[in-house]
């Protein structure tokens, strides 16, 4: 099978290569699928800088959709045939989800009304958010602000929160604004000067802020949003400048309690959610697999206003490459 994945760690643009690898075999409590769509993220390309060390090689690619083709040892909750969306074992295999078939280490249903290519984008926005705003002690009547609604946790967490009953102040920029005051956010412009322009409009007190923007230097603002404690901040995205202010964020919050259900237990409901079209991560783009270097281009750019997708079955009767291709 092909796949997309690195034997050094280093630059993303440097190190990944499409190789031809034998078609993996799951293992116990793994399943592996024929791979619909898997999405990409900035988190693929810290794994290739060496984020989350481990063996090598390793691949890229942990949001997954496709068709189940084999069940490891102890798996009974899914047939060869079924649907199902989840998340590559990217550290217990050589390849992860950018390949023809991947081994998945979670996997859930993929609902009636929920197409395979939607499903792909939901997996890491969906956990990511969830986490974060269950740390936060999210919780209904309470006011969130949501700093970087425009990206795909983002658009997740405001679409979470107001499941959930909270009040949504969403900072984004033109791409979104209107979709998300449709969702019914209260949209506000990012940048210098946002506790002036919350004052303006009358929002009231905000009770916590979950930032997922690019850095930006906002942190200092967004403590100030909260009336000047930086616990009620907490950032997925600004991990270098946190500790410095005594905000939050990812990897300093206790890991005892990032256990799957956390993690995971959200997604059959916003799966369910998402097939009745209350539910969405943004799609900006889908890519035949052999041509992930334009997907990986587009991302490094930080603009990709939205899930970027590879889509393995399309163009898969091309030629084969060969191991160490680029």
């Amino acid at each position: 099978m092909r796949t997309v994945r690195f034997h050094e760690n280093g630059e993303p643009v440097d190190v990944l290569r499409l190789e031809t690898v034998p078609v993996p075999e799951p293992g116990p409590g793994r399943i592996r699928v024929a791979v619909h769509a898997c999405g990409l993220a900035p988190a693929d390309w810290a794994l290739c800088r060496g984020l989350f060390p481990g063996s090598l090689p390793r691949g890229i690619g942990c949001d997954v959709s496709g068709i189940v083709e084999a069940v490891g040892a102890g798996v009974t909750d899914v047939a060869v045939g079924d649907r199902v969306f989840g998340t590559a074992d990217f550290g217990g295999q050589p390849s992860a989800g950018a390949a023809d078939r991947a081994v998945l280490d979670h996997w859930f249903p993929v609902p009636e009304g929920l197409d395979l290519t939607r499903a792909a984008a939901l997996p890491m926005a969906l956990s990511t958010a969830s986490w974060h705003l269950a740390r936060l002690g999210l919780a209904a009547d309470l006011t969130i602000l949501v700093n970087g609604a425009g990206t795909t946790v983002g658009y997740a967490a405001v679409q979470i929160a107001l499941v959930r009953g909270a009040r949504v102040i969403a900072t984004a920029g033109r791409t979104y604004a209107e979709q998300l005051r449709d969702l019914g956010a209260t949209v506000v412009g990012y940048g210098e000067g946002l506790a002036e322009r919350l004052k303006a409009l009358g929002v009231g007190q905000v009770d916590l802020v979950f930032d997922t923007a690019p850095p930006s230097g906002a942190l200092p603002e967004l403590v100030e949003v909260v009336g000047g404690d930086p616990h009620r901040v907490l950032t997925c995205s600004d991990l270098a400048a946190a500790p410095e202010i005594g905000v939050r964020d990812t990897f300093h919050e206790d890991p005892a309690k990032r256990t799957d259900d956390e993690l995971f237990g959200v997604f059959p409901e916003f799966a369910q959610l998402a097939a009745e079209g209350r539910f969405t991560v943004p799609v900006a783009g889908t890519f035949p697999l052999a041509d992930w270097r334009t997907a990986l281009e587009i991302s490094l750019t930080g603009h990709a206003r939205g899930k970027l997708l590879l889509l393995p079955a399309v163009g898969a009767d091309q030629p084969q490459p060969r191991t160490g291709d680029r």
